[in-house]
């Protein structure tokens, strides 16, 4: 095999997964598309390991997402992008370790945040249902 054998089967492989849209290992996924041994999954594209989850893409062992992007070890989290071990984080961006943010980009291990400030636990979930009905995230 020489340089240019080598390159033009690795293109191939290349364009042949890029093409491909099946799952495998799912079990009652709807409407996905190249998903790994996920389960009860709707309307999202490469997940891994990951359950109940809705409209995402490129996350991997997630559970109650929605509408989030390239997620690690997530929990019910919405519209987040890049965040990794959370929870209950909305609209929140390349946050690591944290619990209950709200809008927040780049924390980690913080909790009851909305747009990187703290607030204690019953001024957090007033601002937060005043915002997500203003906001209309559902």
């Amino acid at each position: 095999m020489d340089r240019a054998e080598f390159e033009s089967t690795w293109k191939k492989l290349i364009a042949d997964a890029s093409g491909a849209t099946a799952n495998v290992g799912c079990v009652s996924c709807e409407r996905c598309e190249r998903c790994t041994d996920c389960t009860f999954c709707r309307e999202s594209k490469g997940l891994a390991r990951s359950h109940y989850c809705v409209a995402c893409e490129g996350c991997t062992d997630c559970s109650h997402c929605a509408r989030s992007t390239a997620c690690l070890a997530c929990q019910h989290c919405t519209e987040c992008e890049r965040c990794v071990g959370s929870a209950y984080l909305v609209r929140c961006v390349a946050c690591t370790g944290c619990t209950y943010g709200f809008g927040c980009v780049g924390l980690a291990k913080r909790d009851f945040h909305i747009l990187n400030v703290p607030y204690d636990r019953q001024t957090y979930f007033a601002l937060v249902a005043k915002l997500t009905r203003e906001l209309r995230i559902a």
